[in-house]
């Protein structure tokens, strides 16, 4: 079986390397021998033990013997439009671009489905955790009904550092960074996007509805900071960003944002640029995927598994995906009621216990600040109670708690 590979970078390098040093294995496991005919990449690789380089995508897309193209270019110009192509040219496409599936995955699915291919994407979540395919698969006996993770290496490497080595936010980034966990320009992992991609994906194949992104309510990382850090570790927390999607009887919640964990919550525990992701079943009740959700090959086993996939079904396609979700099928989260962490400036004794749990702390660098966790409160109620709180104190900071 020949394939391409549309960039090569990080994961696509990653891929490559896969399939040259592992061929007979790979052979084993799909039935054929697995040959890497053309990548497509603008730059020069003088040093690369591969010669089939490519500039131009049509020696890919017009190749009849090139069946299977791995997409690992990123974004979604020009990966949209090749993707396309190449499905209606009846090539099985997989990818770990979890922007393009999260924006455009309803119609390439459909796009694959009328040309009998197949449109992978096990690698667009969670790395090389193996999360999409037991969604579609291993647990298709059980009505899915809440997906919640630690979806991004970058910020739970940023929050491991604040909570275990007291470190700014800043010097964490900064750190992430020169360990190439971070981007230059690290504004997707740290403003959420990237979580908000990777949950819209999982809850749009676990309730089988499309799940739009760009309309779930999105807050990263930015605003955290080592007070925050304190006062949750003398309330027994953990600070950690999440993606969460719950399925209702009406639709679907789903949100990203920065919340406090129990520390005896599974989740709790996941430290530095693993992710974790539970999912709760009605028969199976919770089950949590655990691993690395980045690098250049945990990535890539995940592309060259979908690969070893779409070879053994090369004469078919792959079911699995989602239909388009009617309108107001995502709802606005207004409704979900969740206890806040609100901290302070200002006198905690106007604040009387039985109302709200009051935490203060001794350290000098707190001095006049306190903190309060509220009971369980919609987000009209918490916006109302903040206004009514902000006429006397500065409000300095808030969390959400998720519980359970």
């Amino acid at each position: 079986m020949k394939i391409g590979i549309m960039g090569f970078g990080v994961v696509g390098s990653g891929v490559g390397e896969i399939i040259r040093n592992s061929s007979d294995g790979l052979a084993s496991r799909s039935g054929e021998k697995i040959e890497i005919a053309k990548i497509l990449d603008l730059r020069d690789f003088p040093d690369s033990p591969f010669d089939c380089f490519t500039k131009d995508f049509n020696e890919i897309l017009e190749d009849q013997e090139i069946g299977i193209v791995a997409e690992v270019m990123g974004g979604t110009n020009p990966a949209y439009d090749f993707t396309k192509k190449l499905l209606m040219a009846g090539k099985h496409v997989v990818t770990s671009n979890k922007e393009l599936v999260a924006k455009h995955g309803t119609e390439l699915l459909q796009i694959a489905r009328e040309n009998h291919v197949s449109y992978l994407f096990e690698a667009s979540v969670g790395g090389g955790i193996p999360i999409i395919r037991p969604l579609y698969s291993s647990l298709s006996a059980n009505e899915l009904t809440e997906v919640l993770g630690i979806l991004n290496g970058t910020t739970n490497y940023i929050l491991t550092q604040m909570i275990k080595e007291d470190t700014t936010f800043s010097d964490a980034l900064k750190s992430a960074q020169e360990k190439g966990y971070a981007e230059k320009d690290p504004t997707a992992d740290v403003e959420g996007h990237d979580t908000c991609r990777k949950i819209a994906i999982l809850s749009s194949l676990a309730f089988g509805k499309f799940v739009d992104s760009e309309e779930i309510p999105t807050e990263g990382i930015t605003k955290i900071t080592l007070e925050d850090v304190a006062y949750a570790d003398a309330m027994g927390c953990v600070i950690k960003l999440l993606g969460m999607a719950s399925k209702e009887e009406e639709g679907v919640y789903a949100r990203v944002c920065p919340a406090l964990l129990k520390k005896d919550h599974p989740l709790a525990g996941i430290d530095d640029v693993f992710n974790g992701i539970m999912v709760k079943g009605d028969a199976i009740g919770d089950v949590m995927f655990y691993g690395r959700g980045a690098g250049s090959l945990p990535t890539a086993s995940a592309v060259v598994s979908d690969i070893i996939d779409a070879v053994k079904h090369k004469t078919e396609h792959i079911g699995l995906g989602w239909t388009e979700g009617e309108a107001g099928y995502l709802k606005d989260g207004s409704g979900q009621k969740f206890r806040y962490y609100v901290r302070l400036s200002g006198d905690a004794a106007a604040y009387p216990k039985d109302a709200y749990q009051v935490i203060t702390l001794k350290d000098l660098a707190f001095d006049g600040e306190f903190a309060i966790l509220t009971p369980e409160l919609s987000e009209g109620e918490f916006a109302a109670l903040k206004e009514e709180i902000s006429k006397t104190n500065p409000i300095l900071g808030t969390l959400r708690m998720v519980e359970g």
